[in-house]
């Protein structure tokens, strides 16, 4: 671990501040997600950039000239996302396709033209991986306990105890570890024979691959196979639950081809000369599928990515079929190129599923006369096809937040609480395909005003808990006793309010916030502070009701429920 640090010196102090980031998270609450992510990307550049400069430079000059690049790179990179409030999906994708592709560099630039084979790199990269992470666990896991200890037979501690540790192993402790494990790459092959003893592969290892994992693969591969055989005339083009799978499937044979190529067996032998010829043509039917399906729906950046890695995954197919298994290299080259395409513009995921989504909404409402002097003319009799499609490129561009670049839409608009008055009609959902369940949640840490109010309560509604009708309690004012209570009336949950001689006061009846949030969309999730109020008044009394949580069942609603706060003010 020293020698990592002295080692890395610039990646050390990137997770330090990482931590640092986060540990103040744990304790203030507040989230500077930001920040965080920047030393990451820091952390990530720096270690990149260290085995670079031991590759090919031994200059002490040229390692401070590389170090200053990346708290340049560092600090352009916070300059750039700095503006937006939050982490918006766009930026965490990016993200996280840049720390791929360094992840993937990291592995690649120590052996760029050397005796030593990406191969053998790759290996010591993954085994290093996984027993940081056993001993991570391990470490994580006795802390936890002589925590629960302490908690139990000595004094009580903060909950948040456990955050800090986790942050400490996992933030600082895991990533420093994993690169004490990486060896330093020699310049002419001096050290070959330690490096060809770390990358040697476990014996447990080799027989998982070789008599597991790759007949397992075979017979997958098999059923596979048969069915696009036989659905090959119709359902494979439209099953796009296939997707998934398939990538999945490209995924694992790249990782299983290079982790078996320093292996020499028949099994091996059999998977590296057949399972690339294979994946090629599978790939290439799913990259037509995937093509099709875009016609009306345009792109999104998740499809975006499908096409993508099908066309890598198919060019890696090809040359694997002819290249010798030393030159696997080359697939971290293209890794790093595609990666690099998919996040710098103008071809990149999120400005082609941008432009692509708004052309597919604008089309859609200029075939139904929907656009009239840069503004919407709702229509409610459109077809239901049309319906769809302004339906999800609505959801994905607000989900996206790109729906504030829309010049024809109202500047204020939200697909939440606009949608049927922009449009004419509700969000569409296929038959068959209606959201059956509705969860929200009120944003947290929302202050509520409890001013005038004379008491509160936190109480729980679920329709299935008619049996547990009743008083939830008493409160006194000016030697007044009044109480609220829960009731059913008619598969309806009220909540009471009375006063002296049991006479009602005020009612309130539950289903009113069911029926309010019936048609939320789930993807919602959060609801605000206004949203989640409800209030009901009269001359004697006011209550009012603030949902903290809401589940809604459409299939069944005796299994609705809620969380709610009630205030009372007795006038």
């Amino acid at each position: 671990m020293t020698d990592a640090i002295v080692r890395f010196p610039l990646t050390t102090l990137f997770l330090v501040g990482a931590a640092a980031i986060n540990a103040s998270t744990i304790t203030a609450g507040k989230h500077q997600s930001i920040l965080l992510v920047t030393f990451v990307v820091g952390a990530f550049l720096s270690a990149v950039f260290q085995v670079d400069i031991e590759r090919f430079s031994s200059k002490t000059s040229t390692r401070f000239l590389f170090m200053i690049l990346v708290i340049l790179l560092t600090a352009g990179y916070y300059l750039i996302i700095r503006p937006a409030p939050t982490l918006s999906m766009e930026i965490e994708i990016r993200t996280a396709v840049a720390l791929f592709a360094l992840l993937i560099a990291f592995i690649w630039v120590p052996v760029i033209k050397s005796e030593i084979s990406f191969n053998q790199s790759f290996m010591i990269a993954f085994k290093s991986f996984f027993n940081t992470l056993f001993f991570s666990g391990v470490i994580f896991g006795g802390i936890a306990i002589i925590l629960a200890a302490i908690q139990q037979l000595i004094f009580a501690i903060d909950s948040a105890a456990y955050s800090h540790a986790a942050n400490i192993v996992f933030i600082l402790f895991a990533p420093m570890y994993f690169l004490s494990l990486i060896p330093i790459y020699p310049k002419k092959d001096k050290r070959k024979e330690n490096i060809e003893k770390a990358a040697a592969c476990p014996k447990f290892l080799e027989i998982l691959l070789s008599y597991i994992i790759i007949p397992l693969l075979s017979i997958f591969t098999l059923i596979l196979v048969i069915y696009i055989i036989k659905n090959i005339g119709g359902e494979f083009w439209k099953d796009n639950l296939l997707e998934p799978m398939l990538v999945s499937y490209a995924i694992t044979i790249i990782l299983v081809y290079i982790l078996v190529s320093e292996i020499e067996n028949k099994f091996t032998a059999f998977f590296r000369m057949i399972f690339p010829k294979v994946l090629v043509p599978i790939v290439l039917f799913q990259i037509t599928s995937t093509i099709i399906s875009l016609t009306n729906t345009g792109v999104t950046h998740t499809r975006y990515y499908v096409i993508l890695f099908g066309i890598f995954a198919a060019a890696a197919g090809i040359l694997l079929s002819f290249l010798p298994v030393r030159k696997n290299g080359v697939i971290a080259a293209m890794l790093i190129i595609f990666s690099a395409v998919s996040i710098l513009p103008p071809v990149d995921a999120f400005t082609i599923s941008r432009t692509s989504q708004m052309n597919t909404l604008k089309n859609v409402l200029l075939k139904n006369k929907m656009i009239e002097n840069n503004q919407i003319r709702p229509n409610e009799s459109i077809p239901a096809e049309d319906k769809q499609i302004i339906t999800d490129t609505i959801q994905y561009l607000q989900m996206m937040g790109y729906t504030k670049k829309i010049a024809w839409l109202p500047d204020d608009f939200n697909a939440y609480n606009d949608f049927q008055d922009t449009f004419g009609f509700k969000e569409y959902q296929k038959p068959g395909q209606v959201n059956q369940s509705v969860y929200l949640n009120m944003v947290q840490k929302t202050p509520i005003t409890i001013t005038g109010f004379d008491t509160f309560a936190t109480i729980e509604i679920n329709m299935t808990e008619k049996n547990r009708a009743g008083k939830i309690f008493d409160f006194k004012k000016q030697g007044k006793t009044y109480s609220l209570l829960k009731e059913f009336h008619k598969d309806q949950l009220v909540l009471s309010l009375r006063g002296a001689n049991d006479q009602t006061l005020i009612n309130f009846h539950t289903q009113e916030i069911f029926d309010k949030f019936y048609d939320y969309q789930p993807s919602a999730g959060q609801i605000t502070a206004e949203e989640a109020t409800f209030t009901k008044e009269n001359d004697r009394v006011k209550m009012t009701i603030v949902v903290q949580n809401v589940g809604i069942e459409k299939q069944d609603k005796q299994y609705n429920n809620a969380m709610l706060l009630v205030f009372v003010q007795i006038k």
